[in-house]
């Protein structure tokens, strides 16, 4: 769409809210008489999280709110991803997702609300299990969403396609929910929309970012190997410490000297594991690393360049074929990146800036987080995508931040704790706002 035809777009959906003036009001109105119900639905997802590929309970309560509102609901798709369908008359799909995962974190918010549970996790360990990364906040902001929808049908046609999709901590509930045919056995939207809680934006408030939002992620093992012996013969030895030293190292020449500068990317060696006491020298070491991207191609650069200078470190030390080092890319954690598609977050500001106010929508910067969410912009049919950032921050927490230079709770912190009216409230008006000016489009 070029922008004469995007601007008429926009106008039209202006013309559309200018002539039914008490629709804000309404919207308004309504938000605020169903937040009491919401609070307690997100209290209770808050109460009771569950890790990646555990989500059986919250997809039941997704579902079952969903069915009780009338849509026709698949469950234990993909996992245990939920799908609502609603038709609403002749016109455009619009798909409409949340993430419903928690992380192993023991909660240190202090509030009377806080997550208590503990579970245990894939490899058998006993965690605290938190939703600090706002997916509480997320579903219960679809629902509410649902719920608005369908009090206003009359000012929308089409389908709505109510999507909780589990283990996006892990990379693995996008993947999963497409792979079963998630636009085959529905019908392909013709846009998705997401929200996403932002730990630097204050609650009331939102953010648009228009093409790359957040990054490529990759997980990478290192191997790297040496011939050991004792500490106090070191010459005798082809020392796995240093040759990890000097790799740790050169990995950083990747995006200081080797990608473009006008590529943001990211080489972070996060764990370093080797020997086992102060006199011995090992045989190995193992480093896992993070690899962060937007352009496909960078990815493709870095991990190419970290198989070259991990080998080409092992050849300067003088070792032979059998112990070069072992790269491994954790394909199945890979995540892509998520790119707003320019039209549709457009579209998107615009209608936010309506319901809002223009002073309470701001221009997000990309970041270099990882979401799977750009995965359902990847696929054959090429449906445009768009995420925000939904501000959850209290007002004045945020503005002592701000005057006192303190550092906010981030995300997959301890003690990040959403100023949950707020942000639901702003997260279900400015989806509802959106959804209804998308269909009417």
């Amino acid at each position: 769409m070029n922008a004469s035809k995007l601007a008429l777009a926009v106008s039209l959906s202006c013309s559309l809210f200018s002539s039914t003036a008490s629709q804000a009001t309404s919207l308004e109105d309504s938000v605020k008489q169903a937040l009491p119900k919401l609070e307690q639905l997100y209290l209770h997802l808050h109460q009771h999280p569950e890790l990646s590929y555990q989500e059986k309970n919250s997809s039941a309560r997704m579902a079952q709110e969903l069915a009780e509102l009338g849509f026709e609901v698949t469950a234990n798709f993909g996992g245990y991803g939920v799908v609502g369908i609603l038709k609403n008359g002749a016109g455009p799909t619009i798909m409409i997702r949340a993430d419903t995962d928690g992380l192993p974190i023991i909660e240190q918010t202090g509030k009377p609300y806080a997550s208590k549970v503990t579970t245990v996790d894939a490899s058998n360990n006993t965690v605290g299990v938190m939703h600090g990364c706002g997916h509480d906040i997320h579903m219960t902001s679809l629902i509410g969403t649902a719920q608005q929808l369908m009090q206003h049908k009359d000012k929308w046609q089409g389908t709505l396609m109510m999507v909780a999709q589990p283990a996006e901590e892990v990379g693995g509930g996008a993947k999963a929910m497409l792979k079963q045919g998630l636009f085959s056995q529905f019908p392909t939207p013709n846009a998705v929309l997401g929200l996403h809680v932002s730990a630097s934006i204050p609650a009331g408030k939102v953010g648009v970012v228009s093409g790359y939002a957040l990054a490529n992620v990759d997980s990478v093992d290192i191997k790297i190997k040496g011939k050991g012996g004792h500490g106090a013969y070191p010459h005798t030895t082809i020392d796995p410490v240093v040759l990890a030293a000097r790799t740790v190292l050169a990995l950083q020449t990747i995006p200081s000297r080797e990608i473009s500068p006008l590529e943001p990317n990211v080489v972070t060696v996060g764990s370093i594991h080797g020997g086992a006491k102060h006199n011995i020298i090992s045989n190995e070491v193992m480093l896992q690393l993070t690899l962060r991207s937007y352009n496909p191609e960078v990815r493709t650069q870095q991990i190419e360049a970290i198989k070259r200078i991990t080998k080409g470190i092992a050849i300067s030390a003088g070792l032979p074929e059998h112990l070069m080092p072992e790269v491994k890319v954790h394909d199945d954690q890979t995540i892509p990146s998520t790119y707003n598609d320019p039209v549709l977050a457009a579209k998107v500001k615009v209608s936010i800036e309506a319901e809002l106010g223009a002073d309470n929508v701001q221009v997000a910067p990309p970041v270099m987080a990882g979401e799977d969410f750009g995965l359902y912009g990847r696929t054959a049919e090429k449906v445009p995508i768009t995420l925000f950032w939904l501000g959850a921050v209290e007002p004045t927490l945020y503005t002592d931040s701000v005057t006192k230079g303190d550092t906010l709770p981030s995300l997959h912190s301890s003690q990040f704790a959403p100023d949950y009216p707020a942000t639901i409230t702003t997260g279900v008006k400015a989806m509802t706002r959106t959804a209804i000016d998308l269909f009417n489009q």
